[in-house]
């Protein structure tokens, strides 16, 4: 084998550990805030709806962050994108622990959000080109890096709760956007010609280029929307559902880490799929979030919604992975349309939750991500189905 094969051969394997760091990073940064949100709450002295007018303006900067990602989604362009979201996402982080004040928390959630945006598309486009180079499904394996940063993250906050999450947000913070910055001519291979995937046809409902329909792509991202307003809900709500039982910081904070830890189901999505199909293995998961979540909130004591978070998050955690994979059949266009809409869900949809606690109550508000799961436990078959030759 000459220097320049064995070069190639090492691209996907190099890819993999780059994606699989930038995956962690932005697990354990996300967690991080959510696990610290009741904090920064207190600190700005906002209300329900004032932090519901917070995480609705990171969801607006993320439909930012995903709709310009979208549009740049070239191989060329992936390493740029990759390490700018990163350093973005680590420095508003950081920023956001500063905030001490409604207005401030709005303008820099908004900034915060559009670098997650960039960042999730890059990450997500990347990941389908080392997946087809490696010739194998490694798309759960690379996301479950994702659940097992966030996991991370949750417990680092948890075993954190006598530090200022000021503190937190910027020693993360700040060492999340130096990597990233150390990283970037690593970064590049992710452009590398090695990479380049081959064209696949799909065989029902291609359009005029031989890939997915524009309506199956929608569909697609219309199930990853409502799948990621459980992960969004996740995040954002479970440290505060868990604080109005009556639990302790460090409990609270336990409820996001049971949610990530059950997320790591992803680590044997692959072989799941491999045997049963996305389909079976999507339907039964996503059953099993609805019903764990529901008997979780309707329990009503910490417990029983620790467990209910559990449940959640492993009846998910195959979900997106299989989503992004079936886009995958259409090229980073048709991967980054899923992002875009799906991500709309991620963080509007917890915006939306609060909205509904301050007209209700928050477990009732809660119901709405259980009920969405068991939605996907009844479509995600027709849609992941592959089609007939």
């Amino acid at each position: 084998m000459t220097d320049i094969e064995a070069g190639t051969h090492a691209l996907p394997r190099h890819s993999r550990r780059l994606l699989t760091g930038y995956f962690a990073g932005l697990g354990i940064v996300m967690a991080v805030w959510g696990a610290r949100i009741p904090a920064v709450q207190t600190t700005a002295e906002v209300n329900t709806a004032g932090l519901a007018l917070v995480l609705l303006s990171a969801a607006l900067g993320m439909v930012a962050g995903l709709q310009a990602g979208g549009r740049l989604a070239r191989p060329a362009r992936l390493p740029v994108l990759l390490t700018g979201g990163a350093i973005g996402l680590g420095g508003g982080l950081a920023a956001l622990g500063f905030c001490d004040s409604l207005e401030s928390l709005l303008v820099v959630a908004f900034v915060f959000g559009a670098a997650h945006g960039v960042l999730d598309v890059a990450a997500n486009a990347s990941a389908v080109r080392c997946q087809d180079a490696h010739g194998r499904p490694i798309m759960a394996g690379l996301h479950a890096s994702y659940s097992l940063g966030a996991l991370a993250g949750a417990a680092l906050a948890a075993a954190t709760t006598s530090t200022s999450h000021t503190v937190l947000f910027a020693a993360v913070g700040v060492t999340a956007a130096t990597a990233a910055g150390a990283a970037t001519r690593p970064t590049r291979c992710i452009a590398a010609p090695g990479l380049q995937r081959e064209p696949r046809r799909h065989t029902e409902g291609p359009d005029e280029h031989g890939r997915l329909s524009r309506s199956r792509v929608w569909l697609l991202g219309l199930l990853a929307a409502v799948t990621l307003l459980g992960e969004g809900a996740a995040a954002d709500w479970a440290a505060v559902h868990l604080h109005d039982l009556g639990a302790t910081a460090a409990t609270g904070a336990a409820a996001y880490a049971a949610y990530s830890a059950a997320m790591a189901g992803r680590l044997v999505g692959d072989r799941l799929t491999a045997r049963y199909g996305a389909p079976a293995v999507v339907r039964t998961g996503a059953a099993l979030g609805a019903l764990g979540l529901a008997t979780g909130l309707a329990a009503s004591t910490i417990a029983s919604a620790l467990l209910g978070w559990a449940a959640f998050g492993l009846g998910l955690s195959v979900t997106i992975p299989s989503l992004i994979t079936a886009a995958g059949i259409g090229g980073p266009r048709a991967v980054a349309t899923v992002a875009v809409t799906g991500y709309v869900g991620l963080l509007a949809g917890p915006a939306l939750i609060g909205a509904l606690a301050s007209a209700t109550t928050l477990p009732h508000a809660l119901l709405l991500p259980a009920f969405l799961a068991a939605t996907v436990a009844a479509l995600a078959p027709k849609t992941l189905e592959t089609p007939a030759p």
